[in-house]
């Protein structure tokens, strides 16, 4: 079976790029398709797979800029040529499963999210006045994708939240299987000299953030909690919104910029807990620090509902809820440093009751064994049965080496 995957760009190793690492182990010979590839930014499992990118990626410095190219998305999306393959599998947050595929080929797409800049979000991407001159080209770009999402053949989400999601915006029913996530002891955590250093300077206990540095993330709820609380707030990644919230963020707050896998994972292992002031679409990263047996504490909505766990025991407050997993601010709180203050000082009251084991237990759920079999299961289901994956998820071996983990 000649199989196509559909990734929107390739330009660091972030929870998309490991989903499509994991396609790759299940689809070995698959050829991939991306609107913009930067070599060396991701694997060397994905950069050798790598067939075609479109025009896009011959602009100079695209790697800034391909934010910017919203509007010529369609056209990248119909550039490519998928004719002779037997299945094309588009993994999509904004424009991969807009791609032409050839009658009677079926297209399945596993889906991030539908594109936030042009729906729901679009006010947090485009702020003031961009937003109302922007008005002709988001209806036009609306049209154009939820036209090309009723030609996909099956939609499967990565959350029961995106699955509403693709129900609200798109018309389609989705299956949901939650993407894989990798276990402390499936990553490598030799630190260089300078990495090491970083804790040595600073030995107390943290707070940790880690992610893209982008609008709906609310890192900048985070800054303003911490500035009120005065605890140490370490910020993990990169972004467009590095700069400014740089620039607003109190002496307790730290920036480590992008880091190696081993440096991130170190800072999991050594955190009081994860701060996730967003609503996420699924949230690797919550679920990568629960494997490390550390709580978080983040907003009872979005994905992290379903990687932490439903059920909320605790009442700490009208504002804040716990479970064993960690603490969580009502949605209606959404936004506001006072009640991520709130539920700082919930965890710290209960700290104690987080149990280590209990915690990595609850992210085993979301490991690559049981991503394989979820998606051979659905596979199977629609008549599209892969290889059968026999191994282990991957390893980088050189951590200071490897790519950039946490970066927009």
């Amino acid at each position: 079976m000649k199989v196509a995957i559909i990734h929107d760009w390739l330009t660091g190793m972030r929870g998309g790029e490991r989903c499509l690492e994991a396609f790759l182990m299940l689809y070995p010979s698959a050829d991939i398709f991306t609107l913009v590839h930067v070599p060396g930014s991701t694997s060397a499992l994905i950069d050798g797979r790598v067939k075609k990118v479109s025009f896009l990626g011959r602009i100079p410095g695209i790697k800034r800029l391909y934010r910017a190219c919203l509007p010529l998305y369609p056209l990248a999306a119909a550039s490519f040529d998928l004719k002779g393959y037997d299945l094309v599998i588009s993994l999509s947050h904004a424009a991969a499963k807009n791609v032409r595929v050839p009658a009677g080929v079926p297209h399945i797409c596993y889906c991030f999210t539908p594109m936030r800049y042009i729906w729901d979000q679009a006010r947090a991407y485009l702020p003031g006045p961009a937003y109302l001159l922007a008005q002709p080209l988001l209806w036009a770009l609306r049209v154009w994708d939820r036209s090309g999402a009723q030609r996909v053949t099956h939609f499967v989400g990565i959350s029961h939240f995106i699955a509403a999601r693709i129900r609200k915006f798109y018309g389609r029913e989705a299956a949901v299987i939650a993407p894989p996530v990798r276990m402390a002891d499936e990553v490598p955590h030799t630190l260089s000299p300078a990495e090491q250093e970083i804790f040595s300077a600073n030995p107390a206990p943290f707070f940790l953030c880690a992610g893209a540095l982008v609008p709906y993330k609310r890192i900048d709820v985070a800054i303003e909690a911490f500035r009120a609380l005065g605890f140490p707030l370490w910020v993990v990644g990169s972004g467009p919104e590095q700069q400014k919230l740089k620039e607003s963020a109190p002496a307790n707050v730290k920036f480590l910029g992008r880091a190696s896998e081993a440096l991130l994972w170190e800072c999991y292992r050594r955190c009081e807990a994860l701060v996730f002031p967003g609503i996420e679409d699924f949230g690797i990263v919550p679920v990568e620090c629960m494997a490390s047996g550390r709580p978080v504490i983040a907003v009872d909505a979005g994905g992290i509902r379903e990687s932490a766990g439903e059920n909320r025991p605790v009442r700490h407050s009208d504002l804040v809820l716990s479970n064993e997993c960690g603490v969580f601010i009502q949605k209606r709180s959404h936004g506001e440093p006072v009640a991520l203050v709130e539920a700082v000082r919930a965890y710290q009251s209960t700290r104690d009751s987080f149990v280590s084991g209990r915690i990595v237990e609850r992210a085993r759920q979301f490991s690559y064994r049981n991503f394989f079999a979820a998606w051979e299961q659905f596979a199977r289901q629609v008549g599209v049965e892969p290889r059968t994956f026999v191994g282990e998820p991957m390893n980088h071996d050189a951590p200071q080496e490897s790519p950039r983990r946490v970066e927009c």
